[in-house]
């Protein structure tokens, strides 16, 4: 299953793309998707960049499904309103090429990738280098894509094996006392 990971930014939009199977994890593509070209106060276009560029990778390697960040509140709210509009471009291209997104925050993509929630950019680059075994580690947007394409596999293979163990039963029978069931 090919799995894209999607790290949303205004100025760089990084992308990675992971090949799961079971377990096992294989490197296919990664990079970003730049709108320094275009006019800087021209918001409109920037987003029309990120949703095209998004489109594209979409159609050039036909992934299954996609997972991207989920964007917090900055210090500066005009620098939240833009990062979510540039996110929205995203998910939009993704969700008109008809895939299923999954949303992970920053922190949970980095406990899953590194171990824990507070690792650096470097880190997160160091350990998809190795997760993926790389030559040399990838950019910091494409590294975090590529994070978010490892956490949702591996998110995947857990939902899939809790899946697979059947339905919970409900009881049908319980005791109530003291505010609890027994």
């Amino acid at each position: 299953m090919l799995i894209l990971g999607i790290d949303p930014g205004l100025q760089r939009t990084g992308f990675g793309v992971v090949e799961a199977d079971g377990g096992r994890l294989r490197y296919v593509a990664s990079g970003t998707i730049s709108t320094l070209e275009a006019p800087r106060g021209d918001l409109p276009q920037r987003l029309r960049l990120i949703f095209e560029g998004v489109a594209e990778v979409v159609r050039t390697y036909g992934p299954a499904c996609a997972a991207a960040e989920i964007v917090f509140v900055n210090v500066n709210p005009q620098s939240t309103l833009l990062l979510g509009q540039a996110r929205g471009a995203a998910l939009a291209a993704l969700v008109s090429a008809g895939l299923p997104v999954a949303e992970y925050t920053a922190l949970q993509m980095k406990k899953a990738v590194v171990g824990h929630g507070l690792a650096s950019k470097a880190q997160v680059q160091e350990m998809v280098r190795r997760l993926l075994q790389l030559p040399s580690a990838p950019g910091r947007d494409a590294a975090d894509a590529l994070g978010l394409a490892i956490s949702h596999a591996h998110a995947s293979v857990t939902l899939a094996a809790l899946g697979a163990g059947g339905q919970l039963a409900r009881r049908s029978h319980a005791q109530y006392r003291k505010g609890r069931l027994y």
